[in-house]
């Protein structure tokens, strides 16, 4: 092979290595998780937590029988934290376009639950202004339970993507720690 060939041959495979070495760098930094969206995604975890409380100390006053003022007085709290999440829910939404895989399947998962919760709260506000004084009815009580059960779900789904964070960064640095690439 004369030296002509040989550059003519030995160019293209190395733009084809360079190209294929940009490529897999420019996949690496899309599985990089972003900092933002944890720090979002950990701040939604305390809201959603919130948010459970909430809706478990709304269920109970529907079983203990009590005036319809302390109901709406929880209620309102519920709601306040039900925007508070919402709001959260909108940076992430916003940040999205730098999240890893993980992350933007957890915006993905967040967003149907909690206009879940936000339906069935502004379905409780509404049955708390047209009748105060039928807290003991039955759909009063399914959109009360059905707002418990949604807001323990949408706390302990955060919690685990955050905790799935938690640990994928701890292997990762541990990984670098012993020096180990991509075996992890």
């Amino acid at each position: 092979m004369t030296k002509q060939h040989l550059i003519r041959f030995v160019v293209p495979l190395a733009l084809m290595m360079a190209g294929s070495g940009t490529t897999s760098l420019t996949l690496k930094a899309a599985d990089t998780d972003s900092e933002q969206i944890s720090k979002l995604l950990s701040e939604a975890k305390t809201q959603a937590y919130q948010l459970r409380e909430d809706a478990s100390t709304l269920e109970s006053y529907s079983r203990k029988g009590l005036d319809w003022q302390t109901h709406a007085t929880a209620v309102n709290e519920m709601k306040d934290h039900v925007n508070a999440v919402g709001r959260t829910l909108a940076k992430l939404e916003d940040a999205r376009a730098t999240a890893s895989p993980w992350q933007a399947t957890a915006i993905d998962r967040i967003k149907p639950l909690l206009r879940e919760i936000a339906s069935n709260t502004t379905l409780v506000i509404d049955t708390l202004n047209k009748s105060p004084r039928r807290l003991s009815a039955q759909e009063y009580k399914d959109y009360i339970e059905a707002n418990s059960d949604d807001a323990a779900q949408l706390a302990d789904l955060i919690a685990d993507f955050v905790n799935y964070g938690n640990a994928k960064n701890r292997m990762e640095r541990l990984a670098s720690k012993l020096e180990l690439s991509g075996s992890y």
